[in-house]
């Protein structure tokens, strides 16, 4: 993460102050900026559509999503270019959320927070570029190759999501996921070209 990211050093940088504000200093900042989809309309709360991907639900939330995104999202960036990461940071942060919408729109005490939807979609964007990068996650000892990193990401959702509310929408890590995949397909088809001839060169 350099100056040639500013987009990614913006993004990091504003998620972790005002996160760590609401839960340390201000927590009526987190809960002026849940998203609440029952209230969205009517009281016209549009703006927590975005603004709940700036808040977590605790530090260990807060950490996961933004060590994600340092490990993908700059990579992203220098590839695709500042604009085009932005814009899909911000659809993917709307765009995972349209499905919790219209599951809880009559439902008064759902809300939610968190950028796993925008983090996922930069997940899995990246990977289309990348699907020989690896990570390293402390106390596992070997990389981990993305690809199967991002499966156990959504497995991980899955599982979070099955086992009850936590006030994560985990539902929005899936959703991102798939967002992130559409926005290569539509910005940049060669890069999935480029990806099966990798695959196919492989098998």
């Amino acid at each position: 993460m350099n100056a040639n990211t500013p987009g990614s050093i913006v993004i990091l940088l504003l998620t972790v102050l005002v996160s760590v504000l609401g839960l340390y200093k201000l927590p009526q900042l987190i809960k002026w900026n849940l998203f609440r989809p029952h209230y969205v309309v009517p009281k016209k709360q549009y703006y927590t559509v975005v603004s709940s991907g700036f808040v977590h639900a605790s530090g260990a939330h807060l950490i996961f999503n933004m060590l994600t995104f340092y490990f993908f999202g700059p990579s992203l960036e220098k590839v695709i270019g500042t604009a085009r990461f932005v814009a899909l940071y911000l659809i993917a942060l709307v765009a995972s959320e349209a499905r919790t919408y219209f599951q809880q729109r009559n439902n008064p005490r759902y809300a939610s927070l968190g950028a796993s939807g925008a983090v996922s979609a930069v997940l899995f964007a990246a990977i289309v570029y990348f699907p020989s990068q690896s990570l390293f996650i402390l106390p596992i000892p070997v990389p981990i190759p993305a690809p199967l990193f991002a499966v156990g990401y959504l497995a991980y959702s899955w599982y979070l999501a099955r086992r009850g509310q936590d006030g994560v929408n985990h539902s929005a890590h899936i959703d991102g996921a798939v967002t992130g995949l559409l926005f290569v397909a539509a910005t940049d088809i060669e890069a999935y070209r480029r990806l099966l001839a990798i695959i196919s060169d492989r098998f």
